[in-house]
């Protein structure tokens, strides 16, 4: 299948590389307008169906805080009654005839507010003491088993207000009412007690406020309690009591104000809630999604009208402007095709000065110069040559010079006088060495010597976090080599190997003779290499078909705090100097380490080569 998929590609890349100039053009304006129209599109949409989404949210929001601030408003202005008829109570308390001295006051607020049904005065025993309206109450209805009443006993110093329910202490009274109560001291008999005022409000109120809002053509509001979840108020309560209607109240209880999403009868809606202060009802509004994405589909459809429409627009607009530019190429193409086949006497007649006639009238330069060219050719070639390897050689600076003068400022400063001197003096002999005037070709002495002090360096700054090793036959003593081309190497080791190791690392650098050449070795016990990347590394090096992804190595080139010179540059300093035979071997296993090998000739005193 895969190999399918790759021969079907192929194909067709093959086929786009025979088309006209003219189809390209006409078919990459066509892509590039769409491209971009595409974007745009989404990008407004996006943006359109956030503000609306936002605007919905907002919209619910205030519609929710509007019905919450209207009954706070109400609820107060009851609050309030309640509190002038209690203090009257309190002031005068109950008449010899049994008559508290509120029933004036009750009587009068009661003819100019409708929604005040009854106020009833009761002892702590459930025995009623006074009531109004005056028709007489039932027989047999347990005050004290009332929830209202034990509310009233179980907060005798606030005020309560009731669940919605049916009055039914009067005769001939059956009204949906919300009760206040509170504990209230009275006097009566000469002497004070407490007493259970209650009085009843007509529902109808609260449910008037309610009905009234609207959130879309779907949406509604409904009213709990915040202790159980009770329902209050809801326009569709019948179902919520026989069980066909579902509200999740669990959520809701979660917030004291907010908005949440959820999903019911696989329609999403929008929640927001709102708690009434000083009574702990909360005011839920619910709103369906599928009305607030109204504004997202009309958008969405207009955006594919307009695409549909641009895309006929830029098809017309670009095959007439693709015809016009293609026309003096083609006859260009004509002309370098006899240039092609060897006819280069020719000239090509230049139509403008536009870029094509300018791109002509250099053609005909490049026909008459091309001879000249070639042998200048022959020449660069060889210049670039020896260029080359004195770029290389001009990139080996040691980078970590600043680093390295921070460390001794602050060990000068924490008073490590012989810790300075050592840093020092390792870093005076480390740039003579790379200097070594002007010098490319060094003893192998000096260049382990060099290695040395960069390891001295490099211990003192990662806190001895590794140890090394240096070892060197006698048979390389007198030998010479390019210099700067293990710090590289140490550098990679250290930076690649034993930094991220949790325990010290360990770097070992020998140099010797083996099968007629000089050979040197850089250990690391450090992390090692993926053998995935081990293969991309060696595939630069060598060449051995493919190149690493992203063109990047597993060397210092890529770090900022390196040397700059990483095993690439090493490998082709070697290669551009001595030849094929000679280079970089590199070798290495997952969690065990990695080794760096260079293979060079041998070279004695005076550069004769052995």
């Amino acid at each position: 299948m895969r190999d399918r998929l790759r021969r079907w590609l192929f194909s067709l890349y093959n086929l786009w590389k025979v088309k006209s100039i003219q189809l390209i053009l006409t078919i990459s304006f066509t892509v590039i307008t769409l491209g971009v129209m595409i974007v745009v599109s989404v990008i407004l949409y996006d943006k359109f169906a956030e503000t609306a989404e936002r605007n919905a949210h907002l919209s619910n929001q205030q519609i929710v805080e509007q019905v919450n601030y209207n009954l706070e408003l109400y609820l107060r202005g009851m609050t309030d009654v309640f509190g002038s008829l209690e203090q009257r109570l309190r002031d005068t308390g109950i008449g010899s005839g049994g008559e508290p001295a509120l029933l004036e006051p009750f009587e009068t607020i009661a003819g100019t507010r409708k929604d005040l049904v009854s106020m009833t005065l009761l002892t702590l025993d459930g025995e009623p003491i006074f009531s109004l309206p005056s028709g007489g109450m039932r027989e047999g209805l347990r005050l004290r088993e009332q929830g209202w009443f034990q509310a009233a006993l179980d907060r005798p110093n606030s005020l309560t207000f009731s669940l919605p329910h049916i009055q039914n202490l009067y005769k001939g009274q059956y009204k949906w009412v919300v009760s206040m109560t509170k504990v209230v001291p009275v006097v009566r008999a000469g002497r004070t007690e407490n007493a259970v005022l209650l009085v009843d409000i007509n529902f109808s109120t609260i449910d008037e406020l309610c009905r009234r809002v609207s959130l879309g053509n779907k949406g509604y509001v409904y009213i709990i309690d915040e202790g159980a979840g009770n329902m209050i108020y809801h326009p569709q309560q019948q179902l919520i009591y026989i069980g066909l209607k579902y509200e999740n109240v669990e959520q809701v209880l979660k917030y004291a104000y907010g908005s949440f999403t959820d999903e019911q009868g696989g329609e999403r809606r929008l929640v927001t809630i709102k708690t009434v202060s000083g009574v702990g009802w909360k005011i839920v509004g619910v709103s369906y999604m599928d009305e607030i994405m109204t504004a997202r589909k009309e958008i969405s459809g207009f955006m594919v009208w307009l695409l549909v429409v641009v895309i006929v627009f830029v098809l017309l607009i670009s095959a007439f402007m693709s015809a016009r530019i293609s026309r003096p190429i083609k006859r260009l193409e004509r002309s370098m095709r006899r240039v092609e086949q060897g006819d280069f006497d020719l000239h090509v007649p230049v139509g403008g000065e536009d870029e094509v006639g300018r791109l002509s009238r250099q053609f005909n330069v490049m026909v008459g110069r091309i001879g000249e060219l070639v042998e200048q050719n022959i020449r660069e070639q060889e210049a670039k040559r020896r260029s080359e390897l004195e770029v290389l050689q001009s990139q080996i600076n040691p980078h970590f010079l600043y680093n390295t003068l921070n460390t001794v400022v602050r060990m000068a400063g924490s008073g490590k006088g012989e810790d300075v001197v050592t840093m020092i003096t390792s870093l005076s002999k480390f740039f003579r060495i790379s200097l070594s005037r002007g010098q490319n070709i060094i003893p192998v002495a000096d260049e382990l010597d060099h290695v040395r002090n960069y390891l001295i360096i490099q211990k003192v700054r990662y806190k001895n976090q590794f140890e090394f090793q240096i070892t060197a036959d006698e048979q390389v003593t007198g030998l010479l080599t390019m210099k700067l081309l293990l710090q590289p190497l140490v550098e990679n080791a250290i930076y690649h190997g034993v930094e991220l190791m949790p325990d010290p690392g360990r770097i070992e650098v020998r140099a010797n003779v083996c099968d007629g050449k000089l050979r040197f070795q850089v250990r690391d016990n450090g992390l090692g290499i993926r053998e995935e990347r081990l293969r991309e590394i060696r595939q630069e090096l060598y060449g051995l078909g493919g190149s690493p992804a992203n063109g990047k190595t597993n060397d210092s080139t890529t770090r900022g705090d390196g040397s700059g010179v990483g095993v690439k540059n090493v490998h082709e300093r070697i290669r551009l100097r001595y030849g094929e035979p000679y280079g970089l071997v590199m070798e290495s296993e997952p969690e065990e380490g990695t080794t760096v090998t260079l293979w060079l000739p041998l070279l004695r005193e005076g550069g004769r080569k052995e």
